[in-house]
């Protein structure tokens, strides 16, 4: 999660030299070259079902395509701290999709959950206008937002392809899927750009963001999730719009306003609320 909010806030570097589908293909990629020993199936691995191949592919496609794209364009509109911010509303819209999708119960803790990370947003798409002070424009808003949604029902899908298949696979099939998706686009804005004009610290920067996008993030999510029930796993995605913000703040130099500020406690609040694992209760022994 840590890895996922640096390169959200570092992608603010990338999308000012890299048309946004041009990047996003050089991303999948790179990534699809060091993962390609990750595509076969291990021994004891079961084949993939025809079910397993649809969430392969709507995993890759919400979780993947749509958000590097909402995510990216998001950024270029707005700002790594107004990203970070957005972000943090992710597990309350995983709480909201499983009720509109699963019909799980949403009880009081997670309502007030939903309601901060609303209103966190809700705040956060009050600083419209120009992106040089830290606002955030109605479409930088609204992309940000759908990179949100995008990535809960990445969490949602990721946890049902995790009792079939081995995160390192899941990790380099996803990956495919993104780039297969993404090159028709990326190779229309790769013939009028010139790559003469990047800095080899770009070059750097960009090998970083794939390989911590699409390969090590992805691998380290799906294994925890393989192992630790979500909303424990849940709460260590605090993480991602802390260090988003704190690239923004600290590397990139945007403003933390107060209304960021005011956004990003009601945010991290929601995010604490709806992922904080519930205090068990102790059985009672009934003598006999």
């Amino acid at each position: 999660m840590a890895l996922v909010g640096s390169y959200v806030g570092l992608s603010k570097l990338l999308v000012a030299v890299f048309p946004v589908f041009l990047l996003a293909w050089l991303r999948f990629g790179i990534a699809a070259v060091a993962m390609l020993h990750w595509v076969r199936r291990v021994p004891g691995e079961a084949s993939l079902s025809r079910h397993d191949r649809w969430l392969l592919f709507w995993e890759s496609f919400l979780g993947n395509f749509l958000f590097s794209i909402c995510m990216l364009y998001g950024v270029a509109l707005s700002s790594a701290v107004a990203a970070g911010v957005a972000m943090a509303g992710i597990p309350a819209a995983v709480a909201l999709l499983s009720w509109l999708f699963l019909r799980e119960r949403i009880g009081p803790r997670i309502g007030l959950a939903i309601a901060c990370a609303g209103t966190g947003m809700v705040l956060l798409a009050v600083g419209r206008g120009s992106t040089t002070d830290g606002a955030v424009s109605p479409l930088g808003f609204a992309l940000l937002l759908g990179a949100v949604l995008c990535e809960a029902c990445y969490v949602v899908i990721g946890k049902r392809l995790t009792g079939n298949l081995s995160p390192r696979r899941i990790s380099a099939l996803i990956n495919l899927w993104g780039l297969a998706l993404v090159t028709p686009l990326g190779l229309w804005q790769a013939l009028s750009f010139d790559f003469a004009t990047v800095r080899p610290a770009i070059w750097g920067l960009l090998l970083f963001y794939a390989l911590a996008a699409s390969m090590v993030t992805v691998w380290l999510w799906m294994k925890g999730l393989a192992q630790v029930p979500a909303p424990r796993a849940g709460v260590f995605s605090v993480l991602l719009p802390v260090s988003a913000a704190a690239i923004g703040v600290g590397v990139l130099g945007e403003p933390f306003t107060t209304v960021h500020a005011l956004a990003f406690g009601l945010a991290l609040a929601g995010l604490l609320l709806a992922t904080w694992p519930a205090r068990s209760t102790p059985a009672v022994t009934v003598p006999g």
